[in-house]
């Protein structure tokens, strides 16, 4: 599961200098569900880079508290919290590494999945809009999970679906339907992903030093 996000500056990487670029993304080491971050969405014919609260939070939602972070992509359809969000709001997160937690003896060891080559994930996510408190209208998104790949099985068993970056433009479309976009929410190839130990320091979400997701161990990745 994505418990945690790692969002350095994705748009120094060649790929994505221009995409989104009216405004700078919010950088964290360490982003928790029920904080602001940038999302990538469709709006007026143009893909707008968003500031969104990561929960997703429909207009009838009661309790913000409740606004789920993760949609399983096995229940997008059958669930009315994210089947009308999947049919029409979908996003990307574009990030440099997932957080996630292996259980040992010696407690939970967080281990950082990112890209072997370090190049910024585009993590498929839906997104809404809401009022609070008679406030202005705000974004909110949750990411889509799938099951992970047999190598990284052993640190988690899901993670969040990734969209190619040749794909960015009609997974945002809104007229790409549900059946199309289901195409790209499949686990990652395992030679994409590597994860490497970072300290314990990022437990806390509070803390916000880059240098507690430096690696402090080895990087894992898939062999053949």
């Amino acid at each position: 599961m994505a418990g945690r996000l790692h969002i350095d500056d994705w748009t120094r990487h060649p790929s994505l200098a221009t995409v989104g670029h009216l405004q700078r993304p919010r950088l964290s080491p360490n982003v928790a569900p029920r904080q602001w971050t940038s999302i990538l969405r469709r709006e007026a014919d143009s893909t707008r880079l968003c500031d969104a609260f990561w929960g997703l939070t429909p207009e009838w939602l009661e309790v913000l508290d409740n606004a789920p972070h993760c949609a399983r992509a096995e229940s997008l359809e059958s669930r009315p919290m994210f089947r009308e969000a999947f049919a029409t709001r979908r996003c990307v997160v574009p990030v440099t590494g997932v957080f996630v937690w292996q259980q040992s003896v010696r407690g939970k060891q967080p281990y950082l999945v990112t890209h072997t080559e370090r190049a910024p994930l585009l993590l498929a996510g839906l997104w809404t809009r809401y009022r609070q408190d008679h406030g202005p209208e705000r974004d909110s998104f949750a990411l889509i999970t799938v099951p992970t790949s047999t190598f990284l099985g052993a640190l988690t068993d899901r993670l969040p679906a990734i969209i190619p970056l040749a794909a960015l433009d009609t997974w945002l479309a809104e007229e790409t339907s549900a059946a199309q976009a289901r195409e790209w929410l499949t686990p990652a190839p395992p030679e994409l992903l590597g994860a490497f130990p970072v300290s314990k320091r990022i437990n806390d979400p509070a803390r916000q030093d880059w240098a507690c997701a430096y690696p402090t161990g080895p990087m894992q990745v898939w062999s053949a």
